[in-house]
């Protein structure tokens, strides 16, 4: 009874999204007529700022009727209603009054406010998508910005393309001699005018949205790929290439130091890292947060790799309108019994004795901060009354999604997890007391060592990091999956392996504390990243504002923090795998 209700849930969440996707699969016959909604309107730099569109004095064609949209779609910002303008199929028009407004003193400083900071409205016809400012600024011979000319645009017009009975493309250009002048603050009459132009085309339907998916697939663009590509692996080959060299002739010579060792005197005094064969093995402290983290860190990593197989599928093509978030949602929820499992699993190979406790912390270590960050910021969009503020209902949504799906599957997995019963495969045993560690130079301690564990994963993927946050945080659209996919197994090669070195040249100090350490230089890329997104938004882009500020370090602040989770748990994961091959290569006494 539970699973069919929680399937009935997850049915709920994602079917509007699906059927959105098919609802442009229309054929229309001359005259009928194709749906066209209003979406939003906002500051053309700033993307996560953005309103409804008659929050902005426009005339309204009088009954305004809101579609209904998809979970992925209010987690998006969109809120769709129908347009002024009435655009039925292979019906041209020329110059058509959409509607007559007396604007007041306020509403034309309203306006003059939004042609200032460049404003855009965004619109769907037939699920096809169109833009346009709502204005210009006359800067022309004008030094001073007092004397600066503030013009909105009245008069549209949509140039259609179809396919028989299909619409296959729409534009919208705004006629720049057409425009009432905002600069003073007095009363003005408008006429809001509309142009419709038909034409025919080839192109077949199932290729309409192509057009947005090469926009990021242009020749030079994809070179710009290619090279950031090749750049990354021929960085990556030449340094781990390098450090593989190093590390396997320093243990080749290790093995056979030790072998001689073994067979000459007894009392021959130990070195180097079999010094610490007795302590390798020694539980890490905190345990409890340190399964928690590897928990969580495995349930991300297996979110990132369904989300890619999702991509590499063609689910996220462009404008499908909430996709990416109705998945993410849904993935995270389904796969939060991995985390419960690996998490209490590991806990348990550990010698943890409360469980229960572990669990809690698995389930609260992400969602915790993620969860407070999200309180903030959709505080500020209600403050602003943006469309990123999530209505009541849908925030209701989210908690009986987590409520009845993601806690629930949380402590299945964690109970499986407690009575697998694995025990903790240590070559070595441990001994009673532990080693003192030596004194160590400075460089040896765990945050120089994680600016040099982050800085060579980093280097790998800046390139493409600004196609990424141009995307997300711009307006560019971005499709090459497949080059984002290999960019991403460069990036777990290279964590992995800069952890492995790191780590031997720890044991070689007779530093046997390496269980935090491997975690923390796994996920120090994260850290990177973050110190990326402070280089993007005062030198690569022009985000300004509090609101946007806010959503931009908050959301990134989430993000950083979650691939720090899991490129610390393939991290860790690498270094263990290291440690137990390499003592097990030995005699340990």
């Amino acid at each position: 009874m539970k699973i069919s209700l929680l399937f009935t849930l997850f049915w709920i969440a994602i079917s509007p999204t699906l059927v959105a996707s098919d609802a442009s699969d229309h054929r229309y016959s001359e005259g009928d007529s194709v749906p066209l909604y209003a979406n939003k309107v906002g500051p053309f730099h700033n993307p996560s700022e953005t309103y409804r569109y008659f929050d902005l004095p426009f005339c309204s064609p009088g009954d305004v009727k809101e579609k209904k949209e998809a979970l992925g779609e209010v987690l998006n910002g969109d809120r769709l209603v129908s347009a002024p303008y009435k655009l039925d199929y292979k019906r041209e028009k020329d110059i058509e009054v959409a509607c007559k407004s007396k604007l007041t003193k306020d509403q034309v400083a309203q306006f003059r406010a939004a042609v200032k900071k460049d404003y855009y409205f965004q619109m769907y016809y037939d699920d096809l998508p169109i833009w346009g400012f709502i204005g210009k600024v006359d800067r022309e011979g004008r030094d001073d910005p007092s004397e600066y000319k503030y013009f909105l645009f009245k008069h549209i017009q949509f140039d259609i393309s179809y396919n028989r009975d299909r619409v296959i493309e729409i534009s919208a250009r705004m006629d720049p001699h057409s425009v009432v002048d905002l600069t003073e603050d007095k009363d003005v009459d408008v006429e809001f005018m509309y142009t419709v132009k038909w034409r025919e085309t080839d192109t077949p339907f199932e290729k309409r949205m192509d057009k947005y998916s090469q926009s990021s697939s242009l020749p030079h663009h994809l070179e710009i790929h290619w090279f950031s590509i090749i750049n990354s692996c021929v960085t990556v080959l030449l340094l781990t290439g390098f450090l593989a060299t190093i590390l396997m002739r320093v243990l080749k010579n290790d093995f056979m130091k030790y072998a001689q060792d073994e067979e000459a005197a007894d009392d021959q005094e130990e070195t180097g890292w079999k010094y610490i064969h007795g302590d390798i093995f020694r539980f890490p402290k905190h345990k409890s947060l340190f399964a928690a983290a590897l928990g969580s860190g495995t349930q991300l990593f297996t979110l990132t790799v369904f989300i890619f197989m999702l991509a590499l599928v063609g689910v996220f093509y462009p404008y499908n309108r909430g996709a990416l978030f109705t998945a993410l949602v849904v993935i995270y929820a389904l796969t939060s019994g991995i985390a419960g499992y690996t998490s209490a699993s590991f806990y348990c190979q550990l010698e943890g004795s409360n469980w229960v406790r572990n669990l809690l912390l698995t389930g609260c270590l992400f969602c915790g901060p993620l969860f407070f960050t999200f309180c903030f910021l959709n505080t500020v969009a209600i403050v602003y009354k943006a469309t990123a503020a999530l209505p009541f209902g849908t925030i209701v949504v989210i908690v009986l999604i987590w409520t009845l799906v993601t806690s629930p599957l949380l402590v299945l997995g964690g109970i499986a997890g407690k009575n697998s019963r694995i025990e903790f495969q240590a070559p070595c045993r441990t001994t009673k007391y532990p080693r003192e560690i030596p004194q160590l130079p400075w460089y040896r301690s765990t945050v120089p060592q994680m600016a040099m564990a982050g800085f060579l994963p980093f280097s790998a993927i800046y390139i493409e990091l600004y196609y990424i946050f141009a995307s997300v945080w711009g307006h560019k659209i971005y499709t090459i999956y497949s080059i984002l996919f290999i960019v991403f197994i460069i990036l777990l090669i290279v964590t992995a392996f800069i952890t492995v070195a790191l780590t031997y040249f720890q044991l070689t100090a007779e530093d046997h504390e390496w269980w935090w350490r491997s975690f923390l230089c796994g996920g120090s890329t994260g850290l990177f990243i973050y110190g990326y997104c402070l280089y993007y938004y005062y030198a690569r882009s022009d985000m300004s504002g509090f609101m946007q500020t806010s959503f931009f370090f908050g959301y990134m602040a989430c993000i950083c923090y979650g691939f720090f989770l899991m490129l610390g748990t393939v991290g860790f994961r690498a270094a263990l795998f290291f440690v137990r091959h390499i003592y097990r290569s030995i005699k340990c006494e």
